[in-house]
């Protein structure tokens, strides 16, 4: 079914099965597994299935049409799923996100979760598991199992850390300093990404790294860091402009590039 079909034999649901029910839009790229999920789902009487989408653009649409309480997102939907996570929130706040994904690292879970994502579930969750986190998000709790579970505080104890740590010397690794470096010379992604020979992607991976350890959230803040604490003195050769330079000219952006 795709966002604009409707989703029962009346065409919409009605106003008082939107207070009733979970709402929930489906959101994957194989049709089979949007198939079982509302066969799953049909047995319960307190979700219901608004919409599907088996592509970002149907998602995005999806969820400015229909009224929805939980969204199942599948990672393998987008190239950049964590930015199409951002991307939704924008258009539907107060949407609570469950992504669906194989293997997952540190980064990519503290990065989700980060962006506003309330629940991480493998593909290969059972019916009943998949309905109770449905239902712990919907009712405005987190799931994660043990390991993202222990991932999460491990960002917080680094995150404090570093609140707390007046000159954090030599917590970043030489390739971290290279891109603050960069950073400081007011580089965008792409050029970071040319100048040291990969991704951009990456280069993003890495600054939420450096904004987790040093206890900043933006490349401002990580700009004024690096004047404020001289972090680039003596670490990395000396860039071409200094920190101060970069800081005064507009605009550093406030979200990464």
């Amino acid at each position: 079914m795709s966002p604009k079909e409707p989703v029962n034999g009346n065409g919409a649901v009605s106003q008082a099965d939107e207070k009733q029910f979970i709402r929930l839009i489906v959101a994957d790229t194989q049709a089979i597994f949007r198939v079982g999920i509302r066969k799953v789902l049909a047995l319960e009487d307190d979700v219901r299935v608004v919409a599907q989408a088996e592509n970002l653009g149907q998602t995005l649409a999806a969820v400015q049409k229909f009224p929805a309480d939980v969204l199942l997102f599948e990672s393998r939907l987008t190239p950049n799923p964590a930015e199409a996570v951002s991307e939704v929130m924008k258009k539907a706040p107060n949407l609570r996100i469950i992504v669906i994904t194989g293997d997952i690292d540190e980064m990519t879970t503290v990065d989700y979760l980060r962006r506003g994502v309330k629940g991480i579930i493998n593909r290969s969750i059972s019916p009943d598991l998949l309905i109770r986190c449905m239902r712990k998000v919907h009712g405005g709790e987190m799931w994660l199992d043990n390991q993202g579970v222990n991932w999460v505080i491990e960002a917080y104890k680094s995150q404090a850390t570093s609140l707390t740590s007046p000159r954090p010397k030599n917590r970043l690794t030489d390739k971290e300093m290279l891109i603050v470096s960069c950073v400081a010379q007011g580089m965008k992604n792409k050029d970071i990404a040319a100048e040291i020979g990969t991704t951009e992607q990456v280069v993003k991976n890495y600054l939420r790294r450096v904004y987790d350890k040093l206890g900043v959230s933006d490349r401002l803040e990580l700009a004024l860091y690096c004047v404020h604490h001289r972090l680039l003195e003596n670490a990395v050769p000396q860039p071409q402009k200094t920190a101060e330079e970069a800081i005064q000219q507009p605009p550093i952006s406030v979200r990464p590039n």
